[in-house]
């Protein structure tokens, strides 16, 4: 008996999951309401009568329970950004990049690359999910994107979307990439029920995933579309096309809108058709997506800091409201620049209420022509704070003029104007300039001093009249212990962290200093070409722009920046405090086995991160690969391998676990 009634439990759930996916995904139901509801009960029935609940059961999409806070989760694939273009310019210039790369490959190589096809697919306006199938097919886990490393496990929140099988025929571990979206239909249901109305589709599904009330996430009414396999423990594809053929024979959701290219000329062509028809789809998108079709070439081209160099989203064009500018704050940033915010009567915008607005200096309000309490057209795009266009004629007979301040709005220090900028040049006694300089100072990829936060730096110019970068390391103990907040503990960490900071390699140091225009990767440039702080100091125009990637602006910030006497000063006193940047050369290991070979690395390792094997590998004279070939020498295999192990057996290149690695390296 209990055994038939196990035999119906897996009956029932097969069928109504089938059911599901006709009605939510195909829009095809084969059976009638009543029939489904029939056996959703009958189903109901049985599982409280034996205790067999299935993981991918229909009865497990919602829950009656409140979660008490969403745990960490970490992805297996990296979930990347995407470059963005507003115009086809960029767009060009973004293709011919990838031409280029293709035919110098072509010329170099004897297994040559296709010619470049690009796919196309819309950018849905929603929230990112990660969904987890295990090698039993079963959805095991839903995260947010986070920072595309680390997201938020919202599994329970994501079975409530009807669309989204909660068991797929595939027997290897699967992250499949999609998008999260509320469709029109569901926000005018919801609003017509609900005590606090949704502003716009896209908080709707957002704040429904990020919702612990798994009811309220229900109502919501969520939709999905999938469009990338991230993280495959077993399957290789060949192409987008033929990852997204996989993605909707797992009856996952996929948008119909799926359109190969070849030039710039039929991108362009999609890009108005699909632009010319948003306003009437079911959903809200806000651009396109385009990217190479053949994953190979894909792996060669790689990737940036950010993103894939193999894939770019089109923007659409930005929306622009009026509203009225009620005032004009002006803000000091690190540098001492003193800058003007608009502030504006609170105004409905692409989803957001904007109450603020960008205005870079007086030049620009002059020739925007803008005035207190005229109208102002503004435009908000990619979710930035919105940016003043213009102003509407009619609205300044009553308006008034825009004066520069001449004093500090924070110290009252008397402004020095520079060109079309005012600068407070009251660097030791300015408030936001020091308490900024000093969080930037410590930050982690500059000096990395744990446990700082801006509120520390604001205590610290307050209380402790920390007025230079160099009275961080005259700091005592005794008197964080007269702080908010800082007990033995917290007084201890900081002051170690302090002298721990004392030998940072030279390109964390040199972008500590906050050269204007000098981010890490530049700090890295400089330090790998100058190899010491002093020819850093030293070096003259043409020095600089023989470096790859500094042009005219950076090399005349760092020659500027190294004329000022105040800096010199300050930096000679940090280099008497006892910091002492260092630059590590990179040693390579003569006549090792690895000399002059191509590794690539899969999976995770136990004794090394990604950063270090690099090293690693580069230290004992090889060259690390993204991808596999035939002229890879090795692929060094840990935990998990992805599809670089498959394609290494299909091609019989040497495959060694991480103790064949250290065994080869010893000896």
């Amino acid at each position: 008996m209990e055994q038939d009634k196990n035999k119906r439990i897996h009956e029932l759930v097969e069928e109504l999951n089938k059911y599901a996916y006709e009605y939510y995904v195909l829009d095809n139901p084969t059976v009638s309401d009543k029939e489904y509801d029939k056996k959703y009960d009958e189903l109901v029935k049985l599982e409280k009568e034996t205790g067999i609940i299935l993981l991918y059961s229909p009865t497990q999409r919602v829950g009656d329970n409140v979660m008490a806070e969403f745990q960490k989760y970490v992805h297996k694939g990296k979930l990347w950004s995407l470059d963005k273009a507003q115009d086809i310019e960029t767009l060009k210039e973004w293709h011919n990049r990838n031409l280029k790369f293709v035919k110098q490959y072509n010329l170099e190589h004897e297994d040559k690359l296709p010619d470049i096809t690009y796919v196309i697919t819309k950018k849905f306006d929603g929230l990112t999910i990660n969904c987890t199938y295990d090698n039993e097919g079963i959805l095991v886990k839903g995260a947010t994107r986070g920072t595309g490393v680390v997201g938020e496990d919202i599994t329970a929140q994501v079975k409530t979307i009807k669309s989204l099988p909660l068991r797929i025929k595939n027997h290897s571990l699967i992250e499949v990439h999609g998008e999260a979206i509320m469709t029109k239909r569901a926000f005018e249901e919801y609003n017509k029920v609900s005590q606090i109305p949704l502003k716009n589709l896209r908080n709707g599904a957002a704040g429904a995933l990020r919702n612990l009330n798994l009811r309220e996430t229900a109502k919501r009414n969520l939709s999905a579309f999938f469009y990338d396999v991230g993280y495959s423990d077993k399957i290789v594809f060949n192409t987008y096309i033929e990852m997204m053929d996989f993605i909707k024979s797992m009856g996952l959701p996929v948008d119909p809108y799926i359109k190969k290219c070849n030039t710039i000329e039929d991108i362009t062509k999609e890009i108005y058709n699909i632009d010319s028809v948003r306003e009437d789809l079911e959903y809200d998108i806000d651009g396109l997506v385009i990217v190479i079709n053949d994953i190979r070439t894909r792996e060669l081209l790689g990737y940036t800091v950010k993103f894939p160099k193999w894939a770019i989203a089109y923007k659409f064009e930005a929306q622009e409201t009026t509203t009225t500018l009620l005032d004009i704050e002006w803000n000091v940033g690190r540098s001492g620049r003193v800058t003007p915010t608009a502030i504006l009567q609170p105004v409905e915008l692409a989803g957001a209420t904007v109450k603020r607005a960008t205005l870079n200096n007086l030049d620009d309000i002059n020739r925007k022509g803008v005035k207190k309490g005229c109208e102002v057209f503004i435009r908000r795009s990619n979710d930035v704070i919105p940016e003043i266009m213009g102003v509407v004629e009619k609205s300044l007979e009553d308006s008034e003029e825009i004066e520069a301040p001449r004093y500090c709005p924070y110290c009252g220090s008397e402004l020095i104007q520079q060109g079309v900028h005012y600068f407070c040049e009251n660097t030791l006694s300015c408030k936001p300039q020091m308490v900024k300089s000093i969080v930037h100072f410590a930050s982690r990829e500059a000096m990395n001093i744990e446990g700082f936060s801006e509120k520390t730096a604001e205590q610290f110019f307050e209380k402790l009249n920390i007025k230079s970068i160099p009275d961080l390391y005259r700091i005592k103990k005794e008197q964080l212990l007269t702080l908010d907040k800082f007990g033995e503990k917290k007084a201890s960490n900081i002051i170690n962290a302090i002298e721990n900071s004392k030998n940072p390699d030279l390109s964390s140091f040199i972008y500590a200093l906050g050269i204007p225009n000098i981010g890490k990767k530049t700090a890295k440039d400089l330090a790998e070409n100058f190899k010491t702080l002093e020819n850093i100091k030293s070096a003259n125009y043409e020095n600089l722009i023989n470096i790859r990637d500094i042009g005219d602006i950076v090399a005349r910030s760092v020659i500027d920046f190294f004329k000022q006497e105040k800096i010199v000063n300050s930096i000679e006193e940090l280099l008497d405090l006892g910091i002492t940047p260092i630059m590590e050369e990179k040693k390579v290991t003569q006549n090792s086995e690895f000399m002059d070979k191509i590794i690539v690395v899969t999976g995770a390792l136990d004794n090394y991160s990604r950063n270090s094997i690099k090293e690693k590998i580069e230290s004992l004279g090889a060259k690390v690969s993204s991808s596999v070939s035939k002229k890879t020498d090795y692929v060094l295999v840990g935990k998990e391998p992805g599809s670089k192990y498959d394609k290494a057996l299909q091609l019989g290149v040497k495959v060694i676990n991480e103790e064949e690695f250290e065994k080869l390296i010893n000896n």
